[in-house]
C-alpha cells in the first residue's frame, strides 16, 4: 500500500534548468546593456565556469564573475545583472504540464506528499513558493536537514521519518537516476523516474517505472493500491 509519495524538485515538478538558462541569458544581456565589454557567449561561459566549480545554487555566481574578471565588482554592471535575473527567473519558473492535476489526485486518494532536494532550504522553500505549492509538501527535506546529498540514503530516510511511512509504503519521484533512484532503492522505497525531465538522455534509468507525463505516476499509484 502507497502511502506518500516522495518528489525531487528541480527537473521533476518545474523545468529548473530551461529556468537558469534563460535567466542567465538576461542577465549577461543586462550586464552588457550597463556597458560589459564582453560579448553574450564569452560572459555566459565565464558564468558556467563558475557554477561548475562552485554549484549550481551558488548566490554569489556574479559578483565572483566580476572579480575574477575585472579584479572587483562593479555595482552597476552587478545590480542590473542580479534584477534582470529574478525578472527571467520569475517568468520561466514554472511547472510542467500536468504537474497541479497529478499532485491534486494523489491529495484526493488520501495519500501524502513530501520533497526531497539537494538545493539549500530556503532557496527549495523559495521554488516551492513561486510555484505556489508551499502548502501541499509536508515535510521538504532539503541539504541542511542532512548535511548529505543524495544518493546518500539520509535524506530518504529523514523524509520516511518524517513522514512516518515504512519504505514499502512511499514512492520517490526524480529526475536524476544516479542520486534519485539509487538513493531511494538503497533503502526500498519504489521509484518512478521522470523522463519527462531528463536533461542526461538517459537510455535506461534503473527505476521501477519511467514517466514519460507526471500524470502517469496516478495510474501507478492507483495500479499498485489495488483502485484502478
Amino acid at each position: 500500500m502507497i502511502r506518500a509519495v516522495i518528489f525531487d524538485l528541480d527537473n521533476t515538478l518545474t523545468d529548473f534548468m530551461k529556468m537558469k538558462r534563460a535567466a542567465i541569458d538576461a542577465a549577461v544581456d543586462g550586464m552588457i546593456d550597463a556597458g560589459l565589454k564582453l560579448t553574450r557567449a564569452e560572459a555566459s561561459q565565464k558564468i558556467y565556469r563558475v557554477y561548475d566549480r562552485e554549484g549550481i545554487e551558488y548566490q554569489q555566481v556574479f559578483d565572483l564573475f566580476l572579480k575574477e574578471e575585472f579584479g572587483a565588482i562593479d555595482y552597476k554592471l552587478l545590480t542590473s545583472g542580479i534584477v534582470a535575473y529574478r525578472r527571467a527567473r520569475d517568468s520561466y519558473l514554472v511547472l510542467y504540464p500536468h504537474v497541479n492535476l497529478t499532485l491534486m489526485e494523489i491529495l484526493k486518494r488520501g495519500l501524502k506528499l513530501a520533497v526531497v532536494s539537494d538545493a539549500p532550504r530556503l532557496q527549495a522553500w523559495m521554488r516551492l513558493a513561486q510555484l505556489q505549492l508551499q502548502h501541499l509538501f509536508d515535510p521538504v527535506v532539503a541539504y541542511e536537514d542532512t548535511g548529505e546529498r543524495k544518493p546518500s540514503p539520509k535524506p530518504f530516510a529523514r523524509a520516511l521519518e518524517l513522514l512516518n511511512v515504512r519504505p514499502s509504503q512511499a514512492i520517490m519521484v526524480g529526475d536524476w537516476p544516479e542520486r534519485d533512484v539509487v538513493g531511494a532503492a538503497k533503502l526500498g522505497i519504489r521509484t518512478a523516474f521522470a523522463r519527462y525531465g531528463d536533461t542526461f538522455g538517459t537510455e535506461h534509468s534503473g527505476a521501477d517505472y519511467d514517466l514519460n507525463d507526471v500524470y502517469d505516476l496516478v495510474e501507478i499509484v492507483d495500479r499498485l493500491n489495488g483502485s484502478d
